[in-house]
């Protein structure tokens, strides 16, 4: 998505919330396919039904951790790599959901100097 270039005015109001709408739908869209990915690591590496899966990692996305215990070294090293993953996933998703705002604010700063 391009965004508008210094000399230029300010992005209107209803353009501006189409741009925070798309950066959510991404952002949420790589929060959701790494739900998915956690879950099938879940299902398939430690024997977790699906709900159990999701729940773990869920938690782990948002930044609680594992519900239940893991029974064997493949489930737990899968685990510690998926935290790991989790983390970087919330601050990237969480950047790119707030970009157009931060980008707003400094916009309207450098339209307000001149």
């Amino acid at each position: 998505m391009k965004y508008e270039h210094r000399d230029q005015k300010l992005l209107p109001w209803h353009h501006f919330l189409n741009r925070l709408a798309y950066h959510g739908l991404i952002g949420g869209m790589i929060v959701a396919v790494s739900d998915i990915v956690g879950t099938l690591g879940y299902h398939a590496l430690a024997g977790f039904n699906w709900v159990d899966s999701f729940l773990n990692a869920s938690m782990l996305l948002g930044g609680m951790g594992p519900v239940g215990d893991l029974p064997n070294d493949t489930s737990k090293i899968f685990a510690a790599f998926f935290a790991l993953y989790s983390g970087l996933v919330i601050l990237v998703a969480a950047g790119l959901m707030l970009a157009p705002v931060f980008h707003r604010v400094l916009h309207r700063f450098h339209l307000e100097g001149k």
